[in-house]
């Protein structure tokens, strides 16, 4: 009785672990080697008796498109500006709201993380609207003061500038109460310490506050990095990847080729690419910028 009382007590932690361990490997690992393998198979979903392997050929195929690199580099210019203005954004927000607590900033907390809860489909639809050339809100305002008006979503100069404001609006008040909370953990006694040693605001700034905040400025970083480049919804609704593939995105190309052209293997290899991309950028965050994170 004793020896089983110890062996399951000592398989206990694994079994609590497993139904973790079981989704992960369902959801996960199996899609990404299912992913990776549909990338070497020329696949007819009609008739999945006559696919057969083609080994790099997609591959080939796909790399010597112009289109792949239009979304490749689409992509990144999205989430560089995208992770880039959202961070700086909210963190400069989250400290204004930490140093001026009051009843009217309370309103701003709840006014800016709101469109987070609400849906992107919604948002997206919402600005197509307002953004329309001839009918929009934003172009009626304009000429009411006179202005030029602008061609917003069909024009390829101003597609992506569009996709990327809304995509700001829509997710920086998530970052912002992740930052605001980090801000209210540190403790005051650093500050009043600081300041007896005639620290002015800009050096406690980056002296104390981004290094007591940095784990969650780290996690922040990490999450929009990824969230940004499977950016899907918002081009989708807005523009189609256009126009002239102005926003066409690594996971809009692998919408229209898997679901649209049927052309599976195509579609498995933009996602193998972007795996890899993803995969390597991780690393580069948790091998470099991990090691400048101060955890109390």
């Amino acid at each position: 009785m004793k020896q089983n009382a110890r062996l399951v007590k000592k398989m206990k932690p694994y079994l609590m672990v497993t139904p973790a361990l079981i989704g992960i490997l369902v959801f996960t690992i199996y899609p990404a080697i299912k992913l990776i393998h549909l990338s070497f198979m020329n696949t007819n979903m009609l008739n999945p008796a006559a696919s057969k392997f083609v080994g790099l050929d997609n591959y080939k195929k796909v790399f010597a498109r112009p289109d792949f690199y239009k979304s490749l580099s689409n992509t990144f210019i999205y989430t560089i500006a995208v992770v880039f203005l959202i961070t700086v954004s909210a963190l400069l927000l989250a400290v204004w709201l930490h140093e001026k607590d009051s009843k009217l900033n309370q309103l701003v907390q709840a006014t800016v993380f709101l469109p987070h809860v609400v849906s992107i489909v919604s948002i997206a639809l919402v600005f197509k609207w307002m953004m329309e050339p001839n009918f929009g809100l934003f172009n009626f305002l304009l000429r009411k003061m006179g202005l030029p008006t602008s061609s917003w979503l069909s024009g390829s100069s101003t597609a992506m500038a569009c996709v990327i404001a809304i995509s700001l609006w829509k997710a920086v008040g998530y970052d912002v109460l992740i930052l605001l909370a980090a801000l209210r953990s540190v403790p005051t006694s650093i500050y009043e310490a600081a300041r007896l040693d005639n620290a002015n605001k800009v050096v406690m700034f980056f002296k104390i506050t981004l290094p007591m905040i940095s784990p969650q400025l780290f996690f922040t970083l990490i999450i929009r990095t990824i969230s940004s480049f499977k950016v899907f919804d918002t081009v989708r609704i807005l523009t189609q990847g256009g126009p002239n593939n102005a926003t066409v995105t690594m996971v809009y190309s692998i919408y229209t080729e898997s679901l649209m052209s049927l052309r599976i293997g195509y579609g498995a290899v933009y996602g193998v690419i972007l795996l890899i991309i993803v995969g390597l950028l991780t690393v580069v965050y948790f091998s470099g910028f991990s090691k400048k994170v101060f955890y109390q």
